[in-house]
């Protein structure tokens, strides 16, 4: 005859699940530390390069023998380190992500599994894009006309870490708007909102692209512009992928 379970018995289970659980994921987190670090390490010693590539549209803009200034005692040694640490988080997301996937995938269905993952390298990869395009188009162009249209007499000496605060916002800004056909995709999944209403809206969201693209980016008509058109195209593209994509009611 096998034995009764006692009352704490199942208690006792549910905390011991627990337990292993808070361990996977401290487990998952250090690696992805590890990860983050390994690649910083590796960089640090190029920390000034890191930096001078990054400013380079900057100083492509500005007149021919034109440098930045530091003001701070301490920040031209904080500065390419900030950066440099940043490029490595990048650099190491792929771990950082497949960490998190293998943490979470376990408590996943099948079919939510086949949908997590590309979700996950398609957010990935579209925040690369909106960086991408933000220092290669957005920055080479704005800074170009700010700095063809600023005044005779003033001499222009950007601060390195006036540039990293703007340079970070800027970065954030794309890359969060080219996250937009993800957005569309999840909402249509799970059934949050219809694609007809999706579409319905669509003039809703064109105004409000200009609105956010003109709080987010500098006071001037072209990054404005720069971040409006591709918010709007990637919505279009959301919907267009979204007719691909069965809603999580009809799929049960």
């Amino acid at each position: 005859m096998s034995e009764d379970k006692k009352p704490g018995d199942e208690l006792s289970g549910e905390g011991e699940s627990f337990i292993s659980h808070l361990l996977e994921l401290r487990t998952r987190l250090v690696r992805a530390a590890l990860a983050v670090l390994v690649v910083f390490v590796c960089l640090a010693p190029f920390s000034a390069q890191v930096y001078d590539l990054l400013a380079a549209p900057m100083l492509s803009a500005l007149p021919a023998g034109t440098h930045m200034i530091a003001t701070g005692v301490v920040t031209p040694f904080l500065v390419p380190i900030k950066i440099t640490l940043m490029v490595a988080f990048v650099i190491a997301l792929p771990m950082v992500l497949y960490q998190a996937w293998a943490f979470i995938a376990p408590g996943l269905y099948a079919s939510e599994r086949r949908l997590a993952l590309p979700l996950i390298i398609s957010s990935f990869t579209l925040f690369l894009c909106g960086v991408a395009f933000s220092y290669f188009v957005v920055f080479r162009t704005v800074f170009r006309v700010i700095y063809e249209y600023s005044p005779h007499s003033v001499t222009v000496a950007p601060d390195i870490d006036s540039y990293l605060s703007f340079v970070l916002t800027m970065f954030l800004a794309f890359g969060v708007t080219f996250e937009v056909p993800v957005v569309v995709v999840v909402l249509v999944r799970l059934g949050i909102v219809s694609l007809d209403k999706l579409r319905e809206i669509r003039r809703f969201v064109i105004v409000g692209a200009f609105v956010v693209a003109a709080i987010v980016t500098p006071p001037d008509a072209m990054s404005m512009l720069l971040l409006a058109f591709p918010l709007v195209l990637l919505y279009e593209a959301g919907l267009l992928v979204a007719r691909f994509v069965v809603p999580r009611e009809a799929a049960t």
